[in-house]
């Protein structure tokens, strides 16, 4: 442990040195977040993921910083050019950008007008003007000898660093629209004649207008006070004399101004990229921890039309039964049939139906259908019916994933199996999906993939150990994403449950081959065995406190089995007794916590969201309706809400409450059902504008033209099917 490294974090991550230092003893002896977080709170003083998280991303960043250091050194040692004053300069660096202004001046170059000059042998010219020395020369020579005081002066990491600065604080971001302007309207149209300080412009702004120069239909300019940079510049240097002055001039304008720019907008992007995927990363931890439906019989309908809609039945667990195929639309009588007759056999409880293409006249067709049956036939317990999101789906159904879980089925089947599974239990079920796919942010693509994909992922897996998982109904995608367990090690515990049956103990993980005690120390804890012989099995509790709870258990005089679950007994312990070096007052309330709720799911109670039935397509939304609406997506500029429309309405932050908002977050998140007035509808750009508001000013025209273009349902086949167990319907 870099101990130089460690002290120079603390202050960054708001940690004392001895909590940094803990945990990067536990990172390195190859601990994941979610356990250090969990099962380590006393080596770290009760630190969270997301400053554990942020403590690990320091030590990348500052790990990377010194292992160029040594380079650098190195290279410049090598030259013959390193001085002591030089290398307590670059040791004492804590920024990479500081690191390379430093090495400018020994990174080795390609052939430059500076090399030819100094060829010509004009160096010595060069010293003497630099040295403010008269000299008598011709012009030819004064340029080469400008050229190199200009790579000389572009080269000084303090001139460098000034330059950098002034186009990273206060530079203006200016947009206009492209000649000839694009006679259609466009999502650009508000940055056709724009301009902003790059210091204050949100992230969305950012990113929006480089997409429209992406795109072309912008052009992106960022201007910097010419006078002030030269004035910062030849005070830096600290002479005079009109050919320093050129010299300096050429050095701005030919190889600081095009470099400093780029890494300006550079820093900048990547500051948005960074705001940017933080809110894709919490809009996706709010989808993924959203109510589950939970161990409920669930008929899944993926809708279509000149297709039908694909039918699957799945158990209380999520096990497939059977699919077929109605056509509502061109059978209604048979398709009534068959649901009724389906909902009755199977005992469905819930019925979820896609909310693509059709899915809202699906919806209003099977309700129409339970109510006809239920009329008929009032003993027959009528299920729930529920819109959900398809995002992803037919990602999904197309995926080895799902050709190793269904390979005799259609990509239809498959999709209707994710859309009922993701009811019964979103995370289970959207683990097996790239989350990118998920559609968890506005300009998900503008940003940096990597940075994305890491992000995403680490919200995934914080997401499912903060739940926990089955061990014996898992998947192994679900299982891969444990605490220390891993693709390799998610297939090898499938096999042992496949070859030996269901795991009786956590303890039997040990059986699994590959699955050593590190990787039994890191996951044990967040998988749960429903059922087991020892009631712990199904908390959380870690087996290394198991001793811990047989203590307190015969202080009691219960048994375990007593213990576990029993509010009463739990709370007749005293925790300060069991209180030791290793085990102290953070872990032993997260034990009793467990023994009076023990495997609780942290998330909400299921609650269906309530679209109209009577607004089903955007031509259907008006002006002044009321309207109850889901959120999909929190950003910095508002929250896109599904209203069951097909098309996301904007609530803009101006609208989200009655008083003043600064952040949409603090308001709201993925999955919040609110009470929204419709106060403007375009259909011509496909856009609908809500409030939250009590009385919000509704206003606009409902706008003309035809309706946008809809993104195009999957057309499949479906023939193919596999022996169909409702046949006969």
């Amino acid at each position: 442990m870099n101990m130089t490294i460690v002290s120079r974090m603390a202050p960054e991550v708001g940690a004392s040195v001895k909590q940094v230092s803990a945990v990067v003893k536990l990172l390195e002896e190859g601990s994941t977040i979610p356990f250090i977080a969990r099962y380590r709170k006393e080596a770290h003083g009760n630190l969270d993921e997301v400053a554990i998280g942020k403590i690990q991303e320091r030590l990348a960043y500052h790990t990377e910083l010194e292992e160029r250091k040594a380079s650098i050194l190195e290279s410049i040692e090598n030259q013959g050019k390193l001085t002591d004053e030089l290398k307590s300069k670059i040791e004492a660096c804590v920024q990479k950008s500081a690191l390379e202004d430093l090495y400018q001046p020994y990174k080795p170059k390609r052939r430059t007008r500076a090399q030819v000059a100094r060829e010509a042998g004009l160096e010595p010219l060069a010293d003497d003007i630099w040295n403010g020395k008269q000299v008598e020369a011709g012009e030819d020579d004064l340029q080469g000898a400008r050229d190199i005081l200009a790579e000389r002066i572009a080269d000084m990491a303090e001139v460098r660093g000034f330059v950098r600065g002034v186009y990273a604080k206060k530079s203006i971001v200016k947009s206009e629209v492209v000649s000839p302007k694009p006679a259609e309207p466009t999502k650009f149209e508000q940055y056709y004649e724009f301009s902003e300080s790059i210091a204050t412009i949100p992230s969305h702004r950012y990113l929006a207008i480089r997409r429209g120069q992406k795109e072309g239909v912008l052009w992106v300019k960022y201007v910097v006070d010419r006078e002030y940079v030269m004035d910062g510049i030849m005070g830096l240097l600290k002479r005079k004399g009109e050919q320093i002055e050129l010299a300096a001039e050429d050095a701005y304008k030919r190889l600081l101004a095009p470099a400093c720019e780029l890494d300006a907008t550079v820093e900048k992007k990547m500051e948005a990229d960074r705001q940017a995927v933080e809110v894709f990363a919490e809009n996706l931890r709010h989808l993924l921890l959203a109510s589950p439906l939970g161990e409920k019989a669930v008929l899944a309908i993926d809708p279509g039309i000149r297709t039908g809609c694909k039918l699957a039945m799945l158990d209380s667990t999520g096990k497939y039964l059977g699919n077929t195929v109605i056509y509502p639309a061109q059978k209604p009588a048979e398709a009534e049939k068959a649901i009724a007759i389906i909902v009755h056999k199977y005992k469905a409880e819930a019925i979820a139906v896609g909310n693509g293409t059709a899915g809202r006249e699906t919806e209003s067709f099977v309700k129409s259908t339970l109510k006809k049956l239920h009329a008929q036939h009032p003993e027959v317990k009528i299920p729930i019916v529920v819109s959900v999101s398809e995002s992803g789906a037919s990602v999904y159904s197309a995926s080895e994933i799902a050709r190793k879980e269904f390979p005799a089925l259609d990509l239809t089947v498959r999709g209707a199996i994710s859309i009922g599974r993701r009811l019964q239990d979103p995370l289970a079920e959207l683990v097996k999906i790239d989350p990118k796919a998920i559609g968890v942010g506005q300009y998900q693509h503008d940003v940096h993939q990597p940075l994305l994909s890491a992000k995403l992922d680490e919200v995934v897996v914080s997401c499912v150990n903060g739940v926990g998982v089955e061990l014996n109904t898992a998947s192994a995608p679900l299982l891969e994403r444990v605490s220390g367990v891993g693709a390799n090690l998610a297939k090898a515990i499938v096999a042992w449950r496949d070859e030996h049956g269901k795991f009786k103990s956590r303890e039997e993980l040990k059986s699994v081959k590959g699955l050593g005690a590190k990787a039994f120390e890191q996951c044990a804890g967040f998988l749960r065995i429903r059922d087991a012989a020892n009631p712990l099995d199904a908390s959380a509790v870690h087996p290394e406190r198991y001793a811990l709870v047989e203590k307190m258990a015969s202080d009691l005089g219960v048994s375990i089995r007593d213990l576990v679950g029993n509010k009463t007994e739990a709370g007749r312990i005293d925790i300060r007794k069991y209180v030791t070096p290793e085990v102290g007052e953070p872990t032993l309330k997260d034990i009793l916590a467990e023994l009076v709720r023990p495997g609780r799911d942290p998330r909400a109670e299921f609650e269906p969201p309530k679209f109209r039935d009577d607004v089903t397509k955007i031509e259907d939304v008006r002006e002044g309706m009321k309207l109850e609406g889901v959120v999909t997506n929190v950003t910095k500029f508002g929250a896109f809400v599904d209203i069951g429309v097909h098309q996301d309405g904007l609530v803009h932050l101006s609208e989200l409450s009655d008083n003043f908002v600064t952040d949409p977050a603090s308001v709201v998140k993925a999955g919040d059902r609110l009470q929204l007035t419709v106060i403007g509808v375009d259909l011509a750009r496909g856009r609908i504008s809500l409030s939250a508001k009590q009385k919000p000013a509704v206003g606009g025209s409902r706008g003309t033209g035809a309706p946008p273009a809809k993104a195009q349902r999957r057309d499949y086949s479906t023939s193919g099917f596999a022996i169909n167990p409702f046949a006969g319907l």
